[in-house]
């Protein structure tokens, strides 16, 4: 099924955000090696969250988790991502896309795209590198840019897409300096030079080249059940325009019609646990933020009112009097942040 529609704005209040821990603009190499999200203190006047990706595909080291943890801060938030991750021949290589920077965009969340400088060769591996480290002067200069910015998140994102070639350029040096220092091989230069090259030609070629990866995995996606999915409903692709009348390709786990409301549903499973992770948790509730804020939304011409639901399974059917009491906390601020922002929660 393929949906339609259009958010004007994101109102939502997030309940389940950690407390974060406060450092001091100097320690930013030290932030990073110690936090997933934190905040920075840049001066007396201004603070920022920040949260980091460690590679720029989504499925990894639950980014989304990360970002949702900055949501609740009422100042500017960044996170930061690297354009390209190179672990090695002997493992992977990921490059940022652009329905990454467009879902940020829509959040209200400043993207640094950064690029990695230092590693280490792994100890279990011939050709892999591993505990990459940022380039931290690169990330202060933009951090600063960004608080003397006056435009929105949008307008950053999309002023900061026109340095992507220059970036990616950097980030290739880097890897060639990496590879030569530890004597580690990485990935094809050659391939990654024509993917850079894409992203030479400017803004526009880089959103055309993404949006077409971005919904052939989208298609892809709708085809295949995740292994943290527990689902009975169909898949859908659902494409929502912004109030510039840009274009962003999701996918929903699940959707269900039932008279004039269309249920889209973002499913989280566990085969091991008696709850899903709290992490898989708030990847979720990226999907609700999202989903809440849905107007004018149509399938095959028709209007639908959008009702958005979280679904958390477990393998033999979840069980709340055999939670711990810290799952059970859980549960009770996600059922409050439901309540809150006008979504379902439903456990099975």
């Amino acid at each position: 099924m393929d949906l339609s529609a259009k958010i004007k704005g994101i109102k939502y209040k997030p309940l389940i955000c950690r407390d974060l821990d406060l450092f001091e603009f100097n320690d930013l190499a030290k932030a990073l090696t110690s936090c997933a999200s934190f905040i920075l203190n840049i001066n007396k006047e201004n603070k920022v969250a920040v949260s980091w990706w460690v590679s720029a595909k989504r499925t990894r080291s639950y980014p989304y988790a990360r970002v949702y943890d900055t949501l609740g801060f009422s100042g500017k938030k960044i996170t930061i991502i690297p354009i390209v991750k190179d672990e090695g021949k002997d493992g992977d290589r990921d490059f940022l896309q652009w329905d990454t920077v467009s879902l940020m965009s829509l959040l209200g969340v400043y993207v640094i795209i950064a690029y990695y400088d230092e590693a280490e060769p792994s100890k279990r591996y011939g050709n892999k590198i591993t505990n990459q480290r940022f380039n931290i002067s690169y990330l202060k200069e933009q951090i600063k840019n960004i608080l003397s910015y006056q435009s929105d998140a949008l307008h950053w994102n999309l002023a900061h897409i026109d340095n992507v070639g220059k970036i990616g350029q950097k980030a290739l040096e880097s890897y060639d300096r990496i590879s030569k220092k530890l004597g580690i091989a990485l990935h094809s230069r050659q391939s990654a030079v024509k993917r850079i090259n894409n992203l030479l030609k400017g803004k526009e070629e880089f959103i055309n080249l993404s949006r077409t990866l971005a919904e052939k995995a989208q298609r892809r996606e709708r085809l295949t059940v995740q292994p943290k999915e527990n689902l009975s409903g169909t898949k859908a692709i659902i494409t929502i325009q912004n109030y510039l009348g840009g274009f962003y390709y999701f996918t929903t786990d699940e959707v269900e019609i039932k008279g004039k409301d269309v249920y889209l549903i973002e499913g989280k499973h566990s085969k091991t646990n008696s709850l899903p992770s709290l992490e898989d948790i708030k990847d979720g509730l990226l999907k609700m933020i999202l989903f809440t804020n849905l107007e004018d939304v149509k399938a095959d011409g028709e209007n639908y009112n959008p009702i958005a639901v979280l679904k958390l399974t477990v393998e033999n059917h979840l069980n709340e009097e055999q939670l711990s009491s810290s799952q059970k906390k859980i549960l009770k601020l996600l059922r409050e942040e439901a309540k809150v922002n006008n979504f379902q929660v439903i456990l099975r």
